[in-house]
């Protein structure tokens, strides 16, 4: 299963205390269309599209569904502080065949990463709007079995470098 974990992109500053509804800046638009732009060709059909329901959440996510007409799942578990578990279960990894998009915050995403990659949930550091592509694999073979799956970093895109 491929999962890539994309931070929201560039936001608004807070006006009036209200983190909740900051909509995407016009650098934060460009970099969400940007991902998209990249992401879209490599992604397979079946992928599917989650977010947290925080608005740039939701507004990043849907430069890549707005192209390529993938329906967005909207998950209020995928929110700041999501825990690592219910992330995981949100889009069945491993076990799903199909490829997921998470749109999350920091330092949920950081976490994430530092668990899928290291096993153990550390503070690690996701540029805003930049995207962190993980696969897992069967092993057919060697010391952990036949049902094991190592999960390997395929790509790391940062959209200001696009």
């Amino acid at each position: 299963m491929d999962l890539i974990l994309w931070r929201h992109a560039d936001a608004v500053s807070v006006e009036h205390g209200d983190d909740f509804s900051r909509k995407l800046s016009g650098k934060g638009r460009k970099q969400a269309t940007q991902m998209a732009n990249w992401l879209e060709p490599r992604l397979a059909d079946s992928t599917r599209v989650f977010s947290g329901h925080w608005k740039r959440d939701i507004e990043t996510a849907e430069a890549l569904t707005g192209m390529s007409g993938r329906k967005l799942t909207i998950q209020p578990a995928l929110g700041s502080n999501a825990d690592v578990a219910h992330l995981l279960a949100a889009v069945d990894w491993p076990e799903n065949r199909h490829p997921a998009v998470i749109v999350a915050h920091q330092p949920t995403i950081g976490r994430l990463v530092s668990f899928l990659l290291f096993g153990e949930e550390r503070e690690i550091v996701v540029r805003k709007g930049s995207a962190w592509w993980l696969t897992n694999r069967r092993r057919g073979d060697g010391a952990e079995g036949r049902n094991a799956r190592p999960v390997v970093l395929r790509a790391v895109i940062c959209p200001d470098l696009l």
